[in-house]
Formats: structure tokens, sequence, C-alpha cells
């Protein structure tokens, strides 16, 4: 009877312990998700954001007007302790609608605090009108700039449809609904309202430029042919202000508005999303990372197309071929 009581109680002991042991390694395995999952992640909380400071926004890749962009705008205008702030752009532009969303923003912001552009591989059309916000622009003797321009492109695919076999039949409310279209070239009709359309934009970004680089229509009208110059051509034609790179724009900033040129510049950059999304992203990172399959964990941030690729509507941009 004293043995079978003991083996019984040993039993539970041991039963006990396990339970325990299990406890410890679901808390471990937790800790190495979260550990792995957070490993090269943005922080949660960026205390090198605190005190008196430049700070530094990159406008990089295709321009779409990303909202995330605008906020990270909004949220360093209001910003208290900064002082300054240096615009990095890296962007062969975009959409016209984006482009001019970012020049508004920022525009709202240069109110506050000096603004700088530092123009570095290539800032043209899009990249440019953002640049305009600016109340100083600076690029390297090399950085290609202007483009100056409104462009709108859709491919016709009619021959290809009737060597297919396939003909488009459609019902509309008016002949000029959903043109110009992919099935058949433009009425003449159509491509007049579509020009008007173009020409409108363009009419804005070149008052933009006259107005921003205090240049008359008429010089305005000969640097707007839709070329492409460099930096050096640039300063030539008053399209930038210098050639130089951030060191430059930090000089400017003390010489011409009283900016601390010893202030620390400090990155600002757009959130990768809540709290709540950021730990099941990362959760997902560790899980495929323990079981072997590391190489899918980038898919899990491109499964869905990037907002920045999208490029509808009319376009201000050159060589659209960069990713940020």
């Amino acid at each position: 009877m004293s043995l079978e009581t003991d083996a019984i109680i040993a039993r539970r002991r041991l039963r006990r312990s396990l339970v325990l042991w299990r406890v410890l390694a679901v808390l471990a395995l937790t800790a190495a998700v979260l550990a792995l999952g957070f490993a090269g992640q943005e922080p949660l909380f960026d205390l090198s954001k605190s005190g008196a400071q430049i700070a530094r926004i990159r406008i990089s890749g295709l321009i779409t007007g990303n909202q995330d962009t605008i906020k990270l705008i909004d949220k360093v205008r209001d910003a208290s302790n900064v002082r300054a702030v240096i615009m990095r752009i890296n962007s062969p532009g975009g959409t016209t609608e984006g482009s001019e969303a970012l020049y508004v923003h920022l525009r709202r912001l240069a109110e506050k605090k000096p603004l700088v552009a530092v123009m570095d591989t290539v800032a043209a059309s899009g990249g440019y009108i953002t640049a305009l916000a600016a109340d100083h622009i600076v690029a390297r003797g090399n950085t290609i700039t202007g483009s100056i321009g409104v462009i709108f492109q859709w491919a016709e695919i009619g021959k290809l449809l009737q060597t297919l076999g396939i003909q488009m039949d459609e019902i509309k409310s008016a002949p000029l609904k959903a043109e110009p279209n992919f099935f058949k070239p433009p009425s003449p009709k159509v491509r007049q309202v579509t020009e008007a359309m173009v020409q409108d934009s363009f009419v804005w970004f070149k008052r933009l430029v006259g107005e921003r680089r205090k240049l008359d229509a008429a010089t305005v009208d000969v640097l707007s042919d839709g070329r492409v110059y460099t930096g050096r051509q640039a300063l030539k034609v008053k399209l930038i202000d210098a050639i130089g790179g951030e060191g430059a724009a930090v000089q400017w900033l003390a010489k011409q508005r009283k900016i601390d040129p010893k202030l620390k510049i400090v990155d600002w950059k757009v959130s990768k999303g809540d709290l709540a999304s950021r730990f099941h992203l990362s959760m997902a990172r560790a899980v495929l990372k323990l079981l072997g399959l590391s190489s899918l964990a980038p898919l899990s941030e491109k499964i869905l197309p990037p907002e920045r690729l999208k490029l509808d509507g009319l376009l201000s941009v050159w060589h659209p071929a960069g990713e940020n």
C-alpha cells in the first residue's frame, strides 16, 4: 500500500514537472520568435528623435502621393524639436497628382520650418516638382533634373485582338466615356480632349516653375520642352541654387536661416505599420525561419502590389524604372 502511494505521488510530481517545463519551453519559444521577428526592424520608440535637430526626409522611387509619406511630412512640420528640414530626393517622378500632393504638404512645412532640397542621382519631372517646394535647391554636378512636362500614355491593342479573333463590344452613356481605351485608336475628339487635359496640367507645372524659381514665362517656355539637365546645366538656367550635397545645405541653413550647423541630422522615416501589424508580420517571418524557409520571408511583404507602383492618371515622370 505504501509503495503504491509513493508511486502515485511520484507520478504527480513528474506530471507537474512536465507541465512546468512545457510552459517554460513555450515562453522561451515566444521570446525567440519575438527576437527573430523584430531583429533588424524599425524600433517601436525612436529616442534619437528627441532634442533639437535638423530632420531629414527622403523622397525616393516613384511618386504617387503616398498617404504615409504625407503624414510623415505633417508630423515633421508639427514637431517642436525640429529646427529645419533637409529633403533628400532621388526620384524620376511619378503621377502629377501625387507630386502635387507632396508639393502642397511640403510648402505647408516650409511655412513653419526652413526647408532645403538636396538632389541625389535623379530629381526629374515629379521629383523636380517636389524640389520646388523647398526654399533652396542643391544638386550634384551630375544629378539628372528638369524634364518639365506631363504625359498621358496608353497601349492600343486593337490590331492584336483582331489577329487573335477577338472583338470588343461596349455600351456606354456618352462617346467620351472611358476614352481613350486599349481597344481602338482614339477619335479626333478623344485626342483633342486628352491633349487639353495634358496641356492644363502642363500649364500648372510651368506656372509653378516660374513662381518658385522667379523666371519669366518666355524663359520657362524654353526650359519646358521636356529635356533633362545635369546639375551644372540646371544651375546656369536657374532651376537650382547651388552645386553640392548635404554639407552645402547645412551651410545655407546656417548662413541664411541662422540654424546651428552643429545640430544633429536625424532621419525621419515612414512608419512600417502599427504595433499589431508589425507583430503579426514579425511572427510570420519568425515561423518561416524556424521552419527553415527563410527564403520565403520576403514574400510576406510582397503578396500585394506596393502602392508606389500604381501609376494611373497623368504622369510627370522621367524613365520610370526606379524603386526605393
